[in-house]
């Protein structure tokens, strides 16, 4: 989060929010919006910040079932 507020400021977070994408390698900065985006954003900060969203998400046993019937090992 310090590095988007301090380091691309005003790149990517404008007017209303969040742009809708950007591009770091290629210094490429979207100038649209999509609302549905805001909210997934905010969460994955906090996952990188804490992994509480993972954490929590892998202790859900429908999750649980559903990694298992897939075939998918996260122990």
């Amino acid at each position: 989060m310090r590095f988007f507020y301090y380091v691309l400021g005003d790149k990517i977070f404008r007017q209303y929010g969040f742009t809708d994408a950007f591009h770091l390698g290629q210094s490429w900065f979207a100038d649209s919006y999509l609302a549905i985006d805001q909210g997934p954003i905010l969460i994955m900060m906090e996952n990188y910040r804490s992994g509480l969203i993972w954490e929590m998400t892998m202790r859900h046993p429908d999750i649980l079932k559903g990694l298992d019937k897939l075939g998918f090992t996260y122990k």
